[in-house]
């Protein structure tokens, strides 16, 4: 089962490096550091954020500038899902535009960020816990695109993303999601995206700046679980009660906060921003870990 979407031309532009010299230099910065580098969920909602001057958009903005540069960047989106775990190695990564009803001007978006083949290789080959095949035709969807556009404007930075085996449990992505950890030692900053609280069915133009009772009540939880380190408790969010039935319907932009969460260290500390619930029925809380 590998979802795929109509895929853009994609603009070679002008990038300092070329994609093979930059994919070379991410390889060349994979070396232990003295500074851990962060790790981020990002609830990022609409694809419009990546054009919409917002709340949102501007704290993804400001995320980008504090964070300084990655020699890589790892997403995992919900918005890539698939039988088996694969991750992309391609030099050119593709912008997806994996959405309809939107303004020209969304769909003209490009984000032309270099990959980075030889790091993907190197992730495949240190995860044990699941076979990683290599991907040469997915790209990047706008759950990775959308906010890299906002957070790394220049698009300079190599980009690859591991995608969501839909045929595995939550407590098995999470295990998965360990053994990512010591790429943030080597400079690759790893961003899950999705949203905590993601109910297209129930989403409601009525309530643009606030969210029903069960996706506030749902969110809090969500926060008080990540606050107290009770991963066990995240994993198994389907014991949360009522409010969790309608805040996950489906768990694909749930699972991307437990890879942000694995790769995190017990004493490390997490800092909350766009932490509202919006349209109803979606939490953009987001964190960035360290």
């Amino acid at each position: 089962m590998k979802r795929r979407t109509a895929l853009t031309a994609l603009s070679m532009g002008a990038l300092g490096l070329t994609g093979l010299a930059a994919a070379r230099q991410a390889m060349a910065n994979l070396e232990r550091r003295e500074d851990r580098t962060p790790a981020l969920f990002v609830g990022h909602g609409s694809p419009m954020n990546a054009i919409t001057d917002n709340p949102f958009s501007r704290a993804w903005a400001e995320v980008g500038t504090r964070l300084g540069r990655p020699s890589a960047i790892l997403c995992v989106s919900a918005h890539w899902q698939t039988r088996g775990v694969m991750v992309t190695a391609m030099d050119r990564p593709r912008t997806i535009h994996d959405f309809s009803g939107f303004p020209d001007e969304l769909q003209r978006k490009l984000y032309p960020a270099p990959g980075a083949p030889g790091v993907a290789r190197k992730t495949a080959e240190q995860v044990k816990t699941a076979a990683v095949a290599l991907d040469y035709e997915w790209g990047l969807d706008h759950g990775t695109w959308s906010v890299l556009a906002r957070m790394f404007p220049r698009a300079d930075i190599p980009v690859f993303q591991v995608s969501l085996d839909a045929t595995q449990s939550p407590a098995s992505h999470y295990e998965l999601a360990k053994e990512l950890k010591a790429l943030r030692e080597q400079g690759v900053l790893i961003i899950g995206s999705g949203n905590i609280v993601h109910n297209l069915r129930r989403l409601s133009r009525q309530h643009p700046d606030t969210g029903f009772d069960w996706a506030i009540e749902f969110d809090a939880r969500v926060k008080e679980l990540i606050d107290k380190g009770d991963h066990r408790g995240l994993i198994g969010y389907p014991n949360l009660g009522p409010a969790a039935q309608l805040a996950v319907p489906t768990n694909e932009h749930y699972l991307p906060l437990l890879y942000a969460l694995a790769v995190k260290d017990e004493k490390e500390s997490i800092t909350y921003f766009n932490d509202t619930t919006t349209m109803g029925s979606i939490s953009m809380r987001s964190l960035v870990i360290g």
